[in-house]
């Protein structure tokens, strides 16, 4: 990536909905929609949407005052300057095995690149953003597990 270029938001890979219990959310959104459960466990369920997913994340004392209200995961093109750039803008970063910051909300977001996860823009919608990103083989196997490959990558 370029010196004093951006990293330039491609799309969103999920969103975080805080409940306090997960099976009543679970329930509950069962009641409406149709979907796939692709895991759960003690604090999160997910929902898959195709190449992305909904995290349903369960937040002790839910409603109470606390420094991480929201979660989302923003997809950007090349997060090679996002640690940089975030301390810059005075971000607070958090301990985990992704890379996490608060923003000054307290909304956590999680960065992820394009080419690292399952979400895929289509190849006409990529040209009309300037963009030429590609796929890891791990997203590619996991794309290709769901029976949702591109020709192109076979």
């Amino acid at each position: 990536m370029a010196q004093g270029k951006k990293p330039r938001l491609v799309g969103i890979n999920h969103v975080a909905i805080e409940v306090d219990d997960i099976d009543q959310a679970l329930d509950w959104y069962g009641q409406i929609f149709e979907f796939t459960l692709r895991g759960k466990g003690e604090r999160n369920a997910f929902i898959d949407m195709g190449d992305q997913f909904v995290n349903i994340t369960r937040v002790p004392n839910y409603g109470a005052a606390g420094e991480e209200k929201r979660h989302i995961g923003f997809v950007v093109d090349d997060r090679s300057r996002i640690i940089e750039l975030a301390k810059a803008a005075g971000a607070r970063f958090v301990e985990g095995p992704f890379l996490d910051f608060l923003d000054p909300w307290g909304n956590r977001l999680e960065i992820i690149e394009y080419s690292n996860i399952q979400f895929t823009k289509a190849p006409h919608v990529l040209r009309g953003m300037g963009l030429d990103l590609d796929k890891n083989d791990k997203a590619k196997k996991e794309l290709a597990d769901k029976g949702m490959v591109d020709d192109a990558w076979v």
